[in-house]
């Protein structure tokens, strides 16, 4: 089971489930909600349970991204014809045993930085 939470401990969550797509993301969108670009996993939806209050924000008409309304810690991204979602790998409690699988998005990567030589496959 891995835990998490967000910077101010007001959002908890728990995910018990295997995860995968462990992804670093590069889109224009998880840029400027995380700052840089967004590390996260998924596992299905049910076996994530989350504690506090949680804000939704619907940034396109295909997904949400979920945050906590006191500290702003970008916590999950959900597409709204899926079953499962996606958690911020860098909330979680360590040790996660995870490694990056991915990187995604990298043709939207920002002009500022490169990504560097990690053997991580990327799309």
């Amino acid at each position: 089971m891995l835990t998490g939470q967000c910077l101010c401990g007001g959002v908890a969550f728990t995910v018990d489930a295997a995860v995968e797509g462990a992804s670093a993301c590069h889109c224009g969108q998880c840029r400027k909600q995380s700052g840089h670009f967004w590390a996260s996993a998924q596992a299905p939806e049910e076996a994530i349970a989350i504690n506090g209050t949680l804000r939704w924000y619907a940034a396109t008409p295909q997904a949400k991204r979920g945050f906590c309304p006191t500290c702003g810690s970008f916590l999950f991204w959900k597409a709204h014809d899926e079953d499962t979602m996606s958690f911020a790998l860098g909330a979680l409690d360590a040790p996660t045993g995870l490694r990056l699988e991915k990187h995604i998005f990298t043709a939207d990567k920002g002009d500022y930085y490169e990504i560097g030589n990690d053997g991580v496959p990327r799309e």
